[in-house]
Parts: structure tokens; sequence; C-alpha cells
């Protein structure tokens, strides 16, 4: 009888009927806050995968040595992004500014105008001129490989304002950046 009551509890402790939604973790204000910090961490992520391009543009001789990690971070970045609306009854959807990393082979890495990060797109604030790329390959590569710290630190900070499914996944993606930057500057000979 207790759990019964208890359960009760629970559930109109969930739902009052009164339309205030300003309570409990799935409050609206919780949700439009989970929504804007997986924008912005999409955001940093995509910023990583325009470096990614550009350094592949300047010094298209490391494209072994970076087409797999510039493909993980094209992976972050499409677990990150909200997903797509769904189609309309006439087959079409409405288009997203949000990167369509999945539908590009991780083998021939793309301008990063044709991933949605042309200066037009407004959807994450990762747009703008191409990022500047050292004419030293090595250089260029340490460079990246400093990206990637940043990119971790920043999934990092943002895990601790998270809710958990998505705290989640910004700890996993921290720590895949710090791999990326392990195996940038120590991990690949030079």
């Amino acid at each position: 009888m207790a759990v019964g009551a208890a359960a009760g509890g629970l559930l109109t402790a969930c739902t009052d009927g009164d339309g205030d939604e300003s309570r409990g973790p799935t409050s609206a204000a919780a949700v439009r806050a989970a929504k804007a910090l997986r924008v912005k961490s999409a955001g940093t992520s995509r910023e990583l995968l325009r470096q990614y391009d550009a350094v592949l543009e300047r010094h298209p001789d490391q494209a072994t040595r970076l087409t797999p990690l510039r493909g993980a971070v094209a992976r972050h970045v499409t677990a990150l992004s909200p997903p797509r609306p769904p189609e309309k009854k006439d087959g079409s959807a409405k288009p997203s500014p949000s990167l369509t990393a999945s539908s590009v082979p991780p083998s021939t890495p793309p301008s990063a105008a044709s991933l949605g990060t042309a200066a037009g797109d407004t959807g994450d604030g990762a747009s703008g001129p191409a990022p500047s790329v050292p004419a030293d390959p090595g250089a260029a590569i340490r460079e990246l490989a400093a990206a990637e710290r940043r990119a971790s630190d920043a999934h990092a900070d943002a895990l601790v304002h998270a809710p958990p499914e998505l705290a989640r996944l910004l700890a996993s993606l921290a720590a895949a950046d710090a791999a990326h930057a392990y195996l940038l500057t120590e991990g690949f000979p030079s």
C-alpha cells in the first residue's frame, strides 16, 4: 500500500495539472538550457572540424594521418546536433543549418562551405573566415593539437552544467578530443 502511495505521489509530482513548467528536472527552462548547451558544444566541435578541413586543404599530404581524426570530429558534431525535423507529407524536410557530417565520407574531407559552415550560417556561431594554417606541416599539426585540447576543455567545462545524458556525451567527447591531441603530438611519428 505504501509503495502505491509513493508511486502515486511521484506521478503527481511530475504532472500536477496546473501548467507550471518551472519545477522539476524536465522544466521548460531546463530543456532550453540543455538545448543551448548542446548547440554551443556542437559549435565547438564544428569549429574544430573547420580547422581540420583547413589543415587538410593546406597540407593534403597529411590526409592519411588526419582523416580518421577528422571523421571522428565530424561524428561528434552529428552527435551534438539537434535532431533533424521530420519529413513533411510531400517528402520534403525543413532545411537545417546543422552539419550533416554523417553524409560526408570521412575519406574525402569536404570544404567548410559544404558542411554548413559558410559565412552565412548562423546555426551555431562557428561561421566566418577559414582558420589560418601555418605553411609548416609540423606547426599546423601542433596548432590542430592545441585546438583539440581547447575543444576537450570546453566539453569538460560544459558537462558540469549539462543534464546527465548530455553530460555523459560531453565527457566522452572531451576524452576523445584529449586522445586526439595526444595522437597529434605524441602518437604519430613526425
